[in-house]
């Protein structure tokens, strides 16, 4: 079949620089949920994107999620577009794809402001313009009952409640605004016919411009069939047209992913005060407290619990690790039965081993910590190679940077560094060694042996200085009894 996407609107209520469809939505741009679902939908199907406004930025990002997805969704490299350089309307957009549909097959219309679409849903629209046995391939309209159905386009039917038409809002009067019966725009078109009926639109309308919904009459004429169904879940047809309604869908789609994480054994705190931009993927009895951010690919394995106000990013977390308030974690790999935070922060290229603790205010860069290793407060190890029973004593520095270029620590197993000590990298620490206290480590230092590097310890007379303390002037008493 084909599937065309409709993305080429400005969305002049965003008030933004960015295309509508690339407003970001659970942290990915709507246009990617609905390339997503389609692909879930007809694997075997590259969807034709229809762009405008904006269309070299949608262009660029189509090309990345192409290549992010080359070995998943194998088609999505074969994604094509084409231009709507004027803006005149969706039954506009479609023509423009016209050329490029393959017309013996049906033509799935989907809209990159309708970000929450299940495949679900779609699957069952398509098994219906499929037709049943002895009868025609047929117009399958994907359709919603709302309560305010203000704003979208009314269904009509005859008295043997047949589709007739759709009605858009600015068109309609007062009798027809008061159906709750609305187009949701989703629908699956019999293709054999398109050309004739796109080529036949007319702008007669309170928007002058080119309707698709005006094809449902034609088909109609036609004698071609068509059939109604409603989505799995209303929110999924949901369009997004101000910062309004793409912040209420936000929360809906945030709902959704928690009630899945639920159903799939996940302890939420607050199932409300959660937000995944990206994708979470979680084990038995993990444990999520309030305030918890979660972006890109975050995998939590089994028994892992994570207290409030986290953000993980890219980051995979081995079994039983416990996450402390406050603590951020971006691309970084953590072992079973660590111990993190509070107010942790571990950085990009950072690698864990089994039992290790991160303490508050210490931040790990690019380093790898063996098993047991521990660095409970105030600590920085940056572009490091970190055995196993290693103890970094509080304000411990890694001093990686010479201002041009990152150089690298080695700190072997079972070292002892004692507080507040300097790494000058690059530099390393035998196996067994003691760091003293205030130490500045500028070569390296033998394994099994103290260094200390301090300057000598003197005690001198002295005399704290005393606050000047200005005198008061006396009050004259003269003239006073």
């Amino acid at each position: 079949m084909n599937i065309v996407i409709l993305a080429a609107g400005q969305g002049q209520r965003m008030r933004s620089a960015l295309p509508k469809v690339m407003q970001n939505l659970a942290g990915k741009p709507m246009l990617q949920h609905v390339l997503e679902t389609a692909f879930i939908t007809s694997p075997k199907t590259a969807p034709l994107v229809v762009i405008g406004h904006g269309a070299p930025l949608v262009s660029q990002f189509l090309m990345t999620f192409a290549a992010q997805n080359k070995t998943t969704l194998k088609l999505a490299a074969k994604i094509s577009t084409v231009l709507q350089a004027k803006q005149n309307g969706t039954g506009h957009a479609l023509l423009q794809a016209l050329p490029k549909l393959n017309l013996t097959v049906p033509t799935l219309v989907l809209y990159g402001d309708v970000p929450l679409i299940g495949s679900s849903t779609l699957k069952r629209l398509i098994q219906l313009a499929d037709g049943v046995a002895g009868q025609d391939s047929a117009l399958a309209l994907l359709i919603q009952d709302l309560v305010d159905p203000q704003g979208y386009g009314r269904i009509m039917r005859n008295a043997a409640g047949e589709v007739t038409a759709i009605i858009e809002e600015k068109d309609a009067n007062r009798q027809q605004r008061s159906i709750q019966e609305i187009n949701t725009g989703i629908m699956v078109l019999p293709s054999q016919h398109l050309k004739r009926w796109l080529k036949a639109l007319k702008t007669s309308n309170a928007q002058g411009e080119y309707y698709l919904t005006d094809v449902i009459a034609m088909a109609v004429k036609d004698g071609v069939p068509i059939r109604t169904t409603q989505a799995t879940n209303a929110w999924e047809t949901i369009g997004v047209n101000d910062r309004a309604q793409l912040a209420a869908l936000e929360r809906i789609a945030q709902q959704e992913i928690a009630r899945n994480l639920l159903s799939n054994g996940v302890s939420l705190a607050d199932p409300a005060r959660l937000d995944v931009r990206g994708k979470l993927t979680c084990g038995q009895d993990v444990f999520i407290d309030i305030g918890c951010v979660f972006e890109g690919a975050v995998s939590l394995a089994a028994g892992v619990k994570v207290g409030p106000n986290c953000v993980l990013r890219n980051t995979q977390v081995g079994k039983r690790v416990v996450i402390q308030a406050f603590s951020h974690l971006d691309g970084a790999m953590i072992g079973d039965d660590c111990i993190i935070g509070p107010y942790a922060r571990i950085r990009p290229g950072a690698n864990l081993a089994n039992d290790v603790h991160i303490g508050n205010f210490v931040e790990i860069k690019n380093s790898h910590l063996g098993a047991e290793s521990k660095a409970n407060h105030l600590a920085y190890v940056g572009d490091a190679i970190v055995g196993k029973r290693v103890n970094i004593g509080a304000g411990t520095i890694t001093c990686n940077y010479d201002g041009v270029n990152k150089h690298q620590t080695i700190i072997e197993d079972d070292v002892f560094i004692g507080s507040d000590t300097q790494l000058v990298a690059p530099v390393k620490v035998g196996r067994g060694a003691t760091l003293g206290a205030g130490t500045t480590l500028t070569k390296d230092a033998p394994a099994n042996q103290l260094t200390v590097s301090r300057t000598k310890q003197v005690s001198v007379p002295w005399q704290r200085p005393e606050k000047k303390v200005l005198a008061k002037k006396k009050l004259s008493s003269k003239g006073k009894k």
